[in-house]
């Protein structure tokens, strides 16, 4: 019977000096998955994959792949591949040696290995591709080769380092999906890593988000934007409203915040401390001429239009908002009357308690 799952890490820590830079960290990927580990530059995840990869070694705890311990298993003999960010592909051979260069390595006869090679390249979409130099392709290009030489060798689990960091951002935009969907044709387990927030929120099945060496929250994209557990997690994943203030009274999972201006804000969440942090996404600010336009909603403030971020349909505004120190960010509205407001145009703001996160601060 197959293992039901192709990786698991289990009390993984990694030690430089008295530094911890993995602490303590445990999770199961399952075959076929698409899993991001997504955190800032330091926060230990290029360490993590190293030591699944074999380069590095754990202080303590295990590695296992398809169940079995990986402890002492060096690198070229795990079934594990790396994309790194650099590609590292062969500039003096052609692209099908280039992904035929591991099952050479491995005994497989030349004309085997070139066969399979070109059948991995047809399916990255590079029909054809196998004399041109690796010198001549686009950046997309290069990375499907990347890709493509790490498929062949029908790894258990793919291995990808920031793969998309040195390509623009229109052909970033378009690898997102590609990879997405060439995880899916071959459906080999995926672990991915980024700083990137929103590649990791595209492609991924599940995201760790990994800050100072711990997991700080793991579960889909979804859960991770609508249901943040940590203030870290809300602050990290997706645009948001970031506030501090006091806790001045909670009813039936509604949690008062004062903040030093004396404005009092309601939200959802428990802040068993006296310091509470609220946050509000831009997309869950509801913009009125008047403050009959707000309806029902707990928060409600008036304020003025500081700055107009024009970004197509992702387009924002910073409202001037008195009792805030800093402007409100709300997603500037496509359509209606207040589709072509300006700077310093007043305007009311409001949002509901659901929609405003409290954590312990």
């Amino acid at each position: 019977m197959a293992p039901s799952t192709d990786l698991d890490i289990v009390n993984v820590t990694k030690r430089f000096g008295s530094h911890a830079a993995v602490d303590d960290v445990t999770f199961s990927v399952a075959p076929g998955e698409f899993f991001s580990i997504l955190g800032p530059s330091g926060c230990g995840k290029t360490t993590l994959m190293r030591m699944i990869a074999g380069f590095e070694h754990p202080s303590s705890g295990d590695i296992r792949i398809r169940g079995k311990s990986m402890i002492g298993v060096p690198a070229n003999r795990r079934p594990v591949n790396m994309v790194f960010q650099s590609l590292a592909l062969f500039p003096m051979m052609s692209v099908g040696e280039n992904v035929a260069y591991g099952l050479t390595c491995r005994g497989v006869n030349r004309a085997d290995a070139e066969e399979r090679a070109n059948r991995v390249l047809e399916r990255v979409g590079l029909k054809g591709f196998g004399e041109r130099r690796v010198t001549a392709l686009s950046g997309g290009q290069r990375q499907r080769v990347a890709i493509a030489r790490c498929l062949v060798l029908e790894p258990t689990l793919v291995l990808l380092d920031e793969p998309l960091g040195a390509l623009d951002l229109k052909l970033r935009e378009h690898m997102k999906i590609e990879l997405k969907q060439l995880q899916g044709t071959f459906n080999t387990t995926f672990a991915y890593i980024t700083h990137d927030q929103s590649e990791a929120l595209v492609m991924s099945d599940r995201i760790a988000v990994m800050n100072q060496g711990r997991f700080e929250q793991v579960g889909s994209p979804r859960e991770l934007y609508h249901n943040p557990t940590t203030p870290f997690v809300a602050s990290f994943v997706g645009e948001t409203n970031r506030w501090q203030g006091e806790t001045v009274g909670e009813t039936a999972g509604t949690t008062s915040v004062r903040l030093p201006s004396g404005a009092v804000l309601q939200g959802r969440g428990t802040a068993s401390q006296p310091t509470a942090l609220a946050f509000v996404r831009p997309e869950a600010i509801a913009l009125a001429q008047g403050e009959v336009g707000l309806g029902g909603l707990p928060n409600r403030f008036e304020g003025r239009v500081s700055a107009v971020l024009f970004d197509g349909a992702n387009s924002s505004l910073l409202i001037t908002t008195p009792g805030f120190e800093e402007p409100i960010r709300a997603v500037l509205p496509q359509a209606g009357p207040l589709a072509g407001i300006e700077v310093g145009a007043p305007v009311h703001l409001g949002w509901a308690a659901d929609a405003m996160k409290v954590f312990a601060a």
